[in-house]
């Protein structure tokens, strides 16, 4: 990996040179791993004319998630207890004789770009933008990896939990053991917050999980996701309890499993993001759902659960391949619940067989 790490430090190198800068400083966190191999709290990379330094606050853990850093790349440690790297990182740039340094104005505070300018004042503060985000953007075979093992992991632990007897339990357990469940198959921890959502509550998007108990005849809606290695896949699905669904179940799950389905089929490398989009949200708004549905019908996966693209109505942008996303279409109606159907996918060509799907739970509308 340690030639991967040096190739994308280059790749982003050689887009600073472009702008005018010939060092760069990285502070997000995920940029800061993508780039690094590792990103420790409040580490910053900073890309110099010579070398390229890890700059840290505090010693390296053994954190799990963490990740290890590039063999390759030097680590230093502040001096000074309760330091700034960024501002560390900028005061070293102007040392080494850098008359420009781009920085990541979308992630920095006001006080703390002040503070770089204070430290290093002849130093010319330029805006890196989303230059990291973009080579994020489509992942290689290592990193496609890591989120088809998160996937298997994410699908083991809700099978599980669908073996076991679930009325009488509330959402706020089943979600807690859920996480506990990713993490003894392998996963750094949960990718997000587990949503669990019973009766009334189901389909809700981003719904937190309550003491509401689960009872029979109730739709049941999971949406959660493992981190493995810091990459993020997400699945969500909804079920029956106890019973045959009734007629409106029945309906309105088909409805949304073939806006689910329009969705998916769309990934083609070329697609434009407003069209996967356009493709989903249309099923739904045909049977007259057109109020109160998400603002976008799915979303990038990688080291954060909710990158680019957006899949969104007025999203700019094609696809293109090895990019993975979400569709996760979703019909609420309040005070008798709804369907979420969410799945983690990487575009690929027709030619390699169209999107790879890497959650496989069944969709099938199941009675637990």
């Amino acid at each position: 990996m340690s030639e991967v790490y040096a190739a994308r430090r280059e790749r982003l190198r050689e887009r600073c040179a472009a702008g005018g800068s010939a060092s760069a400083l990285v502070s997000r966190p995920a940029n800061v791993r993508y780039l690094a191999g590792a990103a420790p709290q409040d580490a910053v990379l900073l890309l110099g004319s010579g070398e390229d330094l890890l700059l840290c606050s505090r010693p390296l853990g053994d954190e799990q998630g963490e990740g290890r850093p590039d063999e390759r790349l030097r680590v230093q440690l502040l001096d000074a207890a309760g330091g700034d790297p960024a501002v560390a990182g900028a005061d070293l740039a102007a040392t080494q004789g850098a008359d420009a340094l781009a920085v990541e104005e979308h992630d920095l505070t006001v006080a703390r770009h002040r503070a770089l300018g204070s430290v290093a004042p002849r130093l010319r503060l330029t805006d890196l933008g989303g230059a990291v985000e973009q080579l994020r953007l489509v992942k290689d075979e290592e990193e496609i990896s890591c989120l088809r093992i998160g996937s298997e992991i994410a699908d083991q632990a809700l099978g599980e939990l669908l073996e076991s007897i679930l009325v009488g339990r509330t959402e706020r357990h089943l979600a807690l053991e859920l996480e506990r469940r990713l993490v003894d198959h392998g996963a750094d921890g949960p990718a997000f917050p587990t949503s669990v959502g019973t009766g009334p509550n189901s389909g809700r998007g981003g719904h937190r999980p309550s003491d509401r108990r689960v009872e029979e005849g109730d739709f049941l809606s999971v949406c959660l996701g493992a981190s493995y290695r810091g990459y993020r896949c997400e699945i969500g699905r909804t079920f029956v309890i106890g019973t045959s669904p009734a007629d409106w179940q029945i309906e309105l799950y088909d409805l949304v499993f073939a806006a689910q389905r329009a969705g998916r089929e769309a990934l083609v490398p070329g697609a434009a993001y407003r069209d996967i989009d356009r493709a989903a949200r249309l099923v739904l708004d045909s049977a007259g759902y057109a109020d109160g549905l998400a603002p976008l019908m799915g979303h990038g996966l990688g080291l954060e659960n909710d990158e680019d693209p957006q899949l969104a109505p007025a999203a700019m942008g094609k696809l293109d391949a090895c990019v993975p996303v979400t569709v996760e279409p979703g019909v609420h109606i309040p005070g008798r619940g709804g369907v979420r159907i969410d799945d983690t996918l990487v575009v690929r060509p027709e030619a390699d067989g169209g999107p790879e799907l890497l959650t496989i739970t069944t969709k099938e509308l199941l009675a637990l």
